[in-house]
Protein backbone atom coordinates (compact mmCIF):
# COMPACT_ATOMS: atom_id res chain seq x y z
CA UNK A 1 0.00 0.00 0.00
CA UNK A 2 1.58 3.33 -1.00
CA UNK A 3 2.14 5.82 1.80
CA UNK A 4 0.92 9.40 1.67
CA UNK A 5 3.64 11.75 0.46
CA UNK A 6 4.88 14.41 2.85
CA UNK A 7 4.24 18.09 2.19
CA UNK A 8 7.83 18.58 1.05
CA UNK A 9 7.50 15.65 -1.36
CA UNK A 10 4.21 17.06 -2.71
CA UNK A 11 5.94 20.39 -3.30
CA UNK A 12 8.70 18.67 -5.24
CA UNK A 13 6.27 16.52 -7.30
CA UNK A 14 4.30 19.50 -8.54
CA UNK A 15 7.35 21.71 -8.98
CA UNK A 16 8.74 19.10 -11.39
CA UNK A 17 5.43 18.66 -13.23
CA UNK A 18 5.12 22.43 -13.58
CA UNK A 19 8.69 22.81 -14.83
CA UNK A 20 8.04 20.20 -17.52
CA UNK A 21 4.67 21.68 -18.52
CA UNK A 22 4.10 25.19 -17.12
CA UNK A 23 0.72 25.73 -18.76
CA UNK A 24 -1.16 22.40 -18.93
CA UNK A 25 -4.53 22.42 -20.64
CA UNK A 26 -7.46 20.07 -20.93
CA UNK A 27 -7.62 18.23 -24.23
CA UNK A 28 -11.37 18.62 -24.86
CA UNK A 29 -11.96 21.21 -27.57
CA UNK A 30 -14.49 23.94 -26.69
CA UNK A 31 -15.25 27.57 -27.53
CA UNK A 32 -17.18 28.76 -24.46
CA UNK A 33 -18.54 27.56 -21.11
CA UNK A 34 -21.51 25.81 -22.70
CA UNK A 35 -19.45 23.82 -25.18
CA UNK A 36 -17.03 22.86 -22.39
CA UNK A 37 -19.96 21.58 -20.31
CA UNK A 38 -21.36 19.58 -23.24
CA UNK A 39 -17.93 18.20 -24.15
CA UNK A 40 -17.40 16.92 -20.61
CA UNK A 41 -20.85 15.30 -20.58
CA UNK A 42 -19.98 13.61 -23.88
CA UNK A 43 -16.61 12.43 -22.56
CA UNK A 44 -18.08 10.02 -20.00
CA UNK A 45 -16.88 6.53 -20.98
CA UNK A 46 -15.37 8.00 -24.15
CA UNK A 47 -11.98 9.36 -25.18
CA UNK A 48 -11.27 13.06 -25.54
CA UNK A 49 -10.05 12.42 -29.08
CA UNK A 50 -13.34 10.75 -30.00
CA UNK A 51 -15.35 13.60 -28.51
CA UNK A 52 -13.25 16.18 -30.35
CA UNK A 53 -13.83 14.47 -33.68
CA UNK A 54 -17.58 14.67 -33.14
CA UNK A 55 -17.72 18.22 -31.80
CA UNK A 56 -15.70 19.77 -34.61
CA UNK A 57 -18.87 19.65 -36.71
CA UNK A 58 -21.21 20.28 -33.76
CA UNK A 59 -19.84 23.54 -32.36
CA UNK A 60 -20.29 25.55 -35.59
CA UNK A 61 -24.06 24.85 -35.49
CA UNK A 62 -24.81 24.46 -31.75
CA UNK A 63 -22.51 26.44 -29.46
CA UNK A 64 -25.29 27.87 -27.24
CA UNK A 65 -28.22 26.30 -25.37
CA UNK A 66 -30.70 27.97 -27.76
CA UNK A 67 -28.92 26.64 -30.84
CA UNK A 68 -28.70 23.18 -29.27
CA UNK A 69 -32.47 23.16 -28.66
CA UNK A 70 -33.05 24.29 -32.22
CA UNK A 71 -30.84 21.44 -33.47
CA UNK A 72 -32.96 18.96 -31.50
CA UNK A 73 -32.19 15.51 -30.20
CA UNK A 74 -32.07 13.77 -33.60
CA UNK A 75 -29.95 16.54 -35.05
CA UNK A 76 -27.55 16.19 -32.14
CA UNK A 77 -27.46 12.40 -32.52
CA UNK A 78 -26.32 12.84 -36.11
CA UNK A 79 -23.16 14.55 -34.82
CA UNK A 80 -22.37 12.33 -31.82
CA UNK A 81 -23.35 8.86 -33.09
CA UNK A 82 -19.72 7.70 -32.89
CA UNK A 83 -19.58 8.37 -29.12
CA UNK A 84 -20.60 5.70 -26.63
CA UNK A 85 -24.04 6.06 -25.00
CA UNK A 86 -24.89 8.74 -27.56
CA UNK A 87 -28.68 8.38 -27.20
CA UNK A 88 -28.69 8.96 -23.43
CA UNK A 89 -26.15 11.75 -23.77
CA UNK A 90 -28.23 13.47 -26.46
CA UNK A 91 -31.31 13.38 -24.22
CA UNK A 92 -29.35 14.84 -21.32
CA UNK A 93 -27.75 17.58 -23.42
CA UNK A 94 -31.08 18.71 -24.84
CA UNK A 95 -32.62 18.66 -21.34
CA UNK A 96 -29.74 20.58 -19.75
CA UNK A 97 -29.85 23.14 -22.57
CA UNK A 98 -33.53 23.74 -21.82
CA UNK A 99 -32.84 24.12 -18.10
CA UNK A 100 -29.96 26.52 -18.72
CA UNK A 101 -32.38 28.77 -20.60
CA UNK A 102 -35.22 28.40 -18.10
CA UNK A 103 -33.19 28.72 -14.89
CA UNK A 104 -29.99 30.56 -15.77
CA UNK A 105 -30.76 32.84 -18.69
CA UNK A 106 -28.84 30.60 -21.08
CA UNK A 107 -25.61 30.90 -19.08
CA UNK A 108 -23.58 28.15 -17.43
CA UNK A 109 -23.70 28.67 -13.64
CA UNK A 110 -20.61 28.93 -11.46
CA UNK A 111 -22.16 26.98 -8.58
CA UNK A 112 -21.49 23.27 -8.07
CA UNK A 113 -25.02 22.70 -6.78
CA UNK A 114 -26.55 24.41 -9.82
CA UNK A 115 -24.33 22.45 -12.19
CA UNK A 116 -25.07 19.11 -10.54
CA UNK A 117 -28.81 19.85 -10.82
CA UNK A 118 -28.48 19.66 -14.63
CA UNK A 119 -29.23 16.33 -16.39
CA UNK A 120 -26.11 14.27 -17.04
CA UNK A 121 -23.89 16.45 -14.86
CA UNK A 122 -22.23 14.70 -11.94
CA UNK A 123 -19.62 15.87 -9.46
CA UNK A 124 -16.65 15.29 -11.77
CA UNK A 125 -18.25 17.18 -14.67
CA UNK A 126 -19.19 20.05 -12.37
CA UNK A 127 -15.63 20.20 -11.01
CA UNK A 128 -14.15 20.30 -14.52
CA UNK A 129 -16.33 23.28 -15.47
CA UNK A 130 -15.70 25.05 -12.16
CA UNK A 131 -11.96 24.57 -12.58
CA UNK A 132 -11.41 25.10 -16.28
CA UNK A 133 -13.93 27.86 -16.92
CA UNK A 134 -14.42 29.60 -13.61
CA UNK A 135 -10.90 29.14 -12.22
CA UNK A 136 -11.99 27.49 -8.97
CA UNK A 137 -9.43 25.14 -7.35
CA UNK A 138 -11.89 22.26 -7.76
CA UNK A 139 -10.39 18.78 -8.10
CA UNK A 140 -12.05 16.65 -10.81
CA UNK A 141 -11.22 12.99 -10.26
CA UNK A 142 -11.42 10.73 -13.31
CA UNK A 143 -9.89 7.27 -13.71
CA UNK A 144 -6.44 8.73 -14.49
CA UNK A 145 -6.40 11.06 -11.48
CA UNK A 146 -7.73 8.32 -9.19
CA UNK A 147 -5.04 5.89 -10.33
CA UNK A 148 -2.11 8.33 -10.26
CA UNK A 149 -3.09 9.88 -6.94
CA UNK A 150 -3.32 6.51 -5.20
CA UNK A 151 -0.42 4.79 -6.95
CA UNK A 152 2.10 7.57 -6.31
CA UNK A 153 0.98 8.52 -2.80
CA UNK A 154 -0.03 12.04 -3.84
CA UNK A 155 -3.58 11.56 -2.49
CA UNK A 156 -4.90 8.30 -1.09
CA UNK A 157 -8.57 7.37 -1.10
CA UNK A 158 -10.86 4.38 -1.58
CA UNK A 159 -13.28 6.26 -3.84
CA UNK A 160 -13.33 9.38 -6.01
CA UNK A 161 -14.76 11.64 -3.31
CA UNK A 162 -12.09 10.52 -0.85
CA UNK A 163 -9.37 11.21 -3.42
CA UNK A 164 -10.91 14.61 -4.19
CA UNK A 165 -10.79 15.49 -0.49
CA UNK A 166 -7.23 14.17 -0.19
CA UNK A 167 -6.12 16.31 -3.13
CA UNK A 168 -7.69 19.37 -1.52
CA UNK A 169 -5.86 18.55 1.71
CA UNK A 170 -2.45 17.56 0.36
CA UNK A 171 -1.75 19.40 -2.91
CA UNK A 172 0.04 22.67 -2.11
CA UNK A 173 -2.31 25.61 -2.60
CA UNK A 174 -0.25 27.24 -5.35
CA UNK A 175 -0.66 24.14 -7.53
CA UNK A 176 -4.32 23.27 -6.90
CA UNK A 177 -5.86 25.08 -9.87
CA UNK A 178 -3.74 23.16 -12.39
CA UNK A 179 -2.99 19.97 -10.45
CA UNK A 180 -5.71 17.86 -12.08
CA UNK A 181 -4.36 18.71 -15.55
CA UNK A 182 -0.89 17.52 -14.58
CA UNK A 183 -2.27 14.35 -13.02
CA UNK A 184 -4.54 13.52 -15.98
CA UNK A 185 -1.74 14.03 -18.49
CA UNK A 186 0.68 12.04 -16.33
CA UNK A 187 -1.83 9.18 -16.15
CA UNK A 188 -2.64 9.34 -19.84
CA UNK A 189 0.93 9.35 -21.15
CA UNK A 190 3.30 8.12 -18.41
CA UNK A 191 1.61 6.43 -15.45
CA UNK A 192 -0.38 4.03 -17.62
CA UNK A 193 -2.84 1.63 -16.04
CA UNK A 194 -1.36 -1.70 -17.15
CA UNK A 195 2.31 -0.92 -17.64
CA UNK A 196 3.38 2.44 -16.26
CA UNK A 197 6.34 4.02 -18.01
CA UNK A 198 8.35 4.34 -14.81
CA UNK A 199 11.77 4.66 -16.52
CA UNK A 200 10.77 8.01 -18.06
CA UNK A 201 8.75 9.27 -15.08
CA UNK A 202 9.74 12.67 -13.70
CA UNK A 203 8.72 11.71 -10.17
CA UNK A 204 9.94 8.09 -10.09
CA UNK A 205 12.20 8.69 -7.07
CA UNK A 206 9.36 10.31 -5.10
CA UNK A 207 6.59 7.88 -6.07
CA UNK A 208 5.75 5.27 -3.42
CA UNK A 209 4.47 2.65 -5.93
CA UNK A 210 6.35 -0.56 -5.17
CA UNK A 211 5.80 -2.36 -8.50
CA UNK A 212 7.65 0.10 -10.69
CA UNK A 213 8.48 -1.11 -14.19
CA UNK A 214 12.24 -1.62 -14.60
CA UNK A 215 14.56 0.64 -16.55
Amino acid sequence: MPRQLTYAEEQEVFARLKAANPHPKGELEHVNAFTLLVAVVLSAQATDAGVNRATRTLWPVADTPAKMLALGEEGLVAHIRTIGLYRAKARNIIALSRLLIERHGGEVPSSRAALEALPGVGRKTANVVLNMWWGHPAQPVDTHVFRVANRTGIALGADVVAVERALENHVPVEYQTLSHHWLILHGRYVCLARRPRCPVCLIRDLCTFEDKTPS
